[in-house]
């Protein structure tokens, strides 16, 4: 009886396990025939190569300048205002130069080595090598982080030799007979004396806000070229200008906004942003395209056409070196990461060459 029953149980399951297992082996023979199929290229994430005299496009290739040139002053290698600032100097006037709505893989090298030349062709060898450099980072970056087709500068177009200019400097009396003029407007002069004692440039003092001075430990947080943030530091002149410069007609001082003012209010067509206009006053702040200017009409002679802002810094570190001061403070005072870039600025002065040579004289008779 219990035989009859369990044949007739497994009878009535048998098929519905064989209909099961039919089905598995169905399933892992058809995977078994995928994995062993061939798998197309591009499938697999390689790069077919293309046919003989065939060239594959580059992805982007119909971006245009002004794109490419938005593209680069939007990264993280144009972080920093200052180094933002130089590049948008250069590409975007070659870019005008070029046509701002060509596609930049259609322009070719010579071409751009040619409005090179034609911008800043008959400029000094200095100002040749800066923008050249600018404009090859630009496409270098182009062509290696967006992989877009762009033009390589020809071997023409290479930097050109820089003549060192050891007259920079100026004499620490001639600065000081600059900076006692009555004839200099406070503005100036506060900015000109804050150039020379903290050795900054001068793109990083136009940047300062009255809310950064620490006046009473006479130093002020600035972005550095880099990118980074760190102190500069002045002495007793700069400290008995700045109460005057940030105090106003009713008596009370500036307690924000830009630090150096621009001597007229912006326009509405060129209104700046809200972070560079005084709330006390509403003047803009001084840019530095006015500020180098102003500093060449003061400075300027009957046989020189004036000064740079620059030279205040370059005097500075080389009066520092006059001083006997060693070269390591004299990176920290400039902030010069690399003492090859700052040798160039401590160059002795003449009184200390004048010293120097004291010491090849024949020996003094004692009496």
């Amino acid at each position: 009886m219990v035989t009859a029953r369990l044949a007739h149980v497994i009878r009535y399951i048998t098929p519905g396990i064989e209909e099961q297992h039919g089905t598995a082996a169905d399933e892992q023979d058809r995977f078994r025939r995928r994995a062993w199929r061939p798998v197309p290229v591009a499938m697999t994430g390689r790069k077919s190569k293309p046919p003989s005299g065939e060239v594959t496009a580059i992805r982007g290739g119909a971006v245009t300048l002004a794109e490419a040139a938005d593209a680069f002053l939007s990264s993280p290698r144009a972080a920093s205002p200052n180094t933002r600032r130089a590049y948008a100097g250069v590409i975007d006037r070659l870019a005008a130069e070029l046509g701002p709505h060509r596609q930049l893989a259609a322009v070719p090298g010579d071409e751009i080595a040619a409005a090179l030349r034609r911008l800043w062709g008959n400029r000094a060898p200095s100002t040749w090598n800066r923008n050249r450099a600018a404009v090859v980072s630009w496409l270098t970056w182009c062509a290696d982080r967006k992989r877009w087709q762009a033009p390589q500068l020809p071997g023409d177009a290479e930097r050109r030799k820089e003549h060192s200019d050891h007259t920079r400097a100026l004499p620490r009396a001639s600065i000081e007979r600059l900076l006692s003029r009555r004839d200099i407007p406070l503005r100036e002069k506060t900015l000109w004396r804050m150039l020379y004692e903290t050795a900054a440039r001068a793109s990083e003092i136009l940047a300062l806000n009255v809310e950064d001075l620490d006046l009473e430990q006479r130093r002020a947080p600035i972005r550095s070229k880099g990118g980074d943030t760190e102190f500069v530091y002045w002495d007793t002149g700069t400290a008995h200008l700045l109460p005057r410069l940030l105090r106003l007609p009713d008596g009370t001082s500036r307690t924000s906004g830009p630090l150096f003012l621009a001597s007229r209010g912006p326009v509405p067509a060129r209104r700046p942003a809200p972070r560079d206009i005084c709330p006390h006053t509403g003047r803009a702040r001084l840019g530095y395209d006015r500020a180098r200017v102003l500093f060449k009409k003061h400075t300027a002679t009957a046989t020189s056409g004036g000064l740079e802002l620059h030279q205040l810094r370059h005097s500075a570190a080389t009066h520092l070196g006059d001083q006997k001061v060693p070269l390591q403070l004299i990176m920290a005072k400039t902030r010069h990461k690399s003492p090859r870039t700052a040798m160039r600025y401590v160059q002795p002065g003449d009184v200390a060459v004048a010293e120097v040579t004291s010491l090849l004289g024949p020996p003094r008779r004692s009496h």
